[in-house]
């Protein structure tokens, strides 16, 4: 079974995307910088409204809300039919309910908002695979994927659309803890040395890299024992075509 279709799993990104520091981190000792990270991402980038963003490996949503303050029409997309349930049960309700694991089989039931601010009559979820994405997608002003690429077992399929999905000028947003692993890409698919270096050759002929930054993130998985991971943020921006020859 995919294990982003368990209960256990939609719940756990339920609190990572949509608790307050307190749901997620009871310790006054741990670190507190990696909170919040699917709304702080969003924030790298550029300031000013757009007509449209995309949201691929949406997971349950909260990015796509975030980019819904500044878009008037996102689009998210995730290959998990139980994260896009619970985005679309947020969309409708602005609440869900999570069972947050303690220890064993103990839970406690936490009830999870929308942020203030977003909107969400603009957003709309779709289940999708983003090797095989829909053709009539169409460009975007933002496309972000976080998380995803080292998820993929063909990562270099997404690489090769972006440039289609990207407006000239249009925004990339790329974050990945670069955990290659056997048990989603086969070998032969990671990257020959760094993620990104390999970024640079797969984007470098239709984008330019604006920034780089380490961002943190913190996944609590019971009371004591959480995912604290770094991943790569890399902006990209969209050339201009080249003008064809006369």
């Amino acid at each position: 079974m995919n294990i982003y279709e368990t209960g256990r799993l939609v719940s756990e990104y339920l609190v990572f995307h949509f608790g307050e520091a307190e749901d997620v981190l009871p310790w006054p000792q741990g670190p507190r910088e990696a909170l919040g990270f699917p709304a702080r991402i969003v924030g790298r980038f550029s300031d000013g409204a757009v007509a449209r963003a995309l949201d691929l490996g949406c997971a349950v949503g909260r990015s796509s809300f975030e980019l819904s303050r500044a878009a008037r029409a996102v689009v998210g997309v995730d290959y998990s039919a139980a994260f896009i349930a619970a985005a679309n049960h947020l969309k409708e309700a602005g609440r869900i309910a999570a069972d947050r694991l303690e220890e064993g089989n103990r839970k406690d039931r936490v009830t999870l908002h929308l942020p203030d601010g977003v909107h969400p009559d603009r957003v709309r979820f779709e289940v999708g695979d983003a090797m095989n994405l829909r053709g009539d997608l169409g460009e975007f002003d933002r496309v972000l994927a976080a998380n995803l690429l080292c998820r993929l077992s063909e990562p270099q399929r997404l690489l090769a659309r972006l440039p289609s999905l990207v407006r000239p000028d249009g925004e990339l947003i790329l974050a990945t803890p670069c955990t290659w692993l056997e048990d989603f890409t086969p070998p032969g698919n990671w990257p020959a040395g760094t993620t990104l270096d390999w970024l640079r050759e797969k984007l470098g002929s239709s984008f330019d890299l604006v920034e780089q930054r380490d961002e943190p993130f913190l996944i609590r998985e019971t009371a004591r024992k959480f995912q604290w991971t770094v991943a790569l943020l890399t902006k990209w921006r969209r050339r201009q075509p080249s003008a064809s020859p006369p």
